[in-house]
């Protein structure tokens, strides 16, 4: 009876053990400098009216005028249907979006899933009617690895072909180290860029790092408090010999139903966007400005979005 619990003691040891020392799926690899990215405020010009509809669970529809001084003003619909299958990824396939706009340009893209750890993505757009760019990728997400090749703007033709991989690996829970390889054919010439890949999460902050020949990329996020993250950026290009800083933060104030997201960079470029939701109304306000000092140039830009 002894040697019985010992052995059932000891076979649950293990498995708790093997679960606590299970590597996590480290994701895709454009989404390694996200966390800091979203700190910064996007960039606003103008007025902007954006009415969001759900037709059903599975089709919204949107309906965007943007009226500038800056470009010229357009109209935009989006339409986007979600399937119903819910795998690891914590996404929705199928999943199928398109974006048209009062000039005639289109902007498509069809996310499916052919296996249980497989996708592809394949995304198309046009330019005033005339194709501009054609994507089709492809993913593999293991339980501590993402392997994906992209191919994009595909001509036999003219013999000019992108070709992009990436593959991403966690050596420990916190650490995730990976590359990328670019490589580009058009008009008899190629080449090809390799740029290594490095993050390391904490419980407060994560720090990423892009080292490659054309040039460097790093990124620090960290939470202070529930309410304020704080955001720096670097980036360093060696072919055109220029480097750029940028600090970010992003303050949330819950019962005020406030979000405020503030830049500065290299280039005395300050901005910063105000939103406000209005409950019980599903109406969402914001406002933003950026100032580049160095340009003497000023701009800002008003949003409205319903739904």
């Amino acid at each position: 009876m002894g040697n019985v619990l010992a052995l059932s003691c000891s076979q649950v040891a293990w498995s708790t053990r093997k679960k606590v020392t299970a590597l996590p799926n480290p994701g895709s690899f454009d989404e390694l400098h996200k966390k800091c990215k979203d700190v910064f405020p996007q960039q606003m010009e103008g007025v902007k009216l954006i009415i969001n509809r759900p037709i059903s669970s599975h089709l919204q529809v949107s309906h965007t005028i943007h009226m500038s001084t800056a470009a010229q003003s357009c109209y935009h619909f989006n339409a986007k249907y979600v399937g119903d299958d819910e795998p690891c990824f914590k996404e929705s396939f199928p999943t199928l979006s398109g974006d048209l706009d009062s000039h005639g340009s289109l902007n498509a893209q069809v996310l499916c899933l052919l296996a249980e750890r497989i996708r592809s993505k394949a995304v198309f757009q046009t330019h005033h009617s005339k194709f501009h760019t054609w994507q089709f990728d492809g993913e593999y997400r293991g339980d501590d690895c993402t392997a994906s090749v992209t191919l994009g703007n595909p001509d036999l033709l003219n013999e000019s072909v992108i070709l992009v991989s990436h593959f991403l690996q966690s050596i420990t829970p916190r650490l995730v180290l990976g590359g990328e390889l670019v490589y580009h054919q058009r008009l008899g010439e190629e080449g090809a860029i390799v740029t290594l890949a490095g993050k390391y999460s904490a419980p407060d902050w994560v720090a990423t790092l892009n080292l490659g020949y054309g040039g460097a990329h790093a990124s620090y996020y960290h939470k202070a408090s529930e309410q304020i993250k704080l955001g720096v950026e670097f980036e360093a290009n060696t072919r055109l010999q220029e480097t750029s800083f940028a600090f970010g933060y992003h303050l949330n104030i819950p019962k005020a139903n406030m979000v405020f997201k503030g830049s500065v960079d290299s280039s005395w470029c300050v901005g910063g966007v105000l939103e406000k939701k209005l409950p019980p109304l599903p109406i969402t306000l914001a406002l933003g400005a950026f100032m580049n000092h160095w340009k003497n140039k000023f701009h800002c830009g008003f949003n409205v979005s319903v739904g």
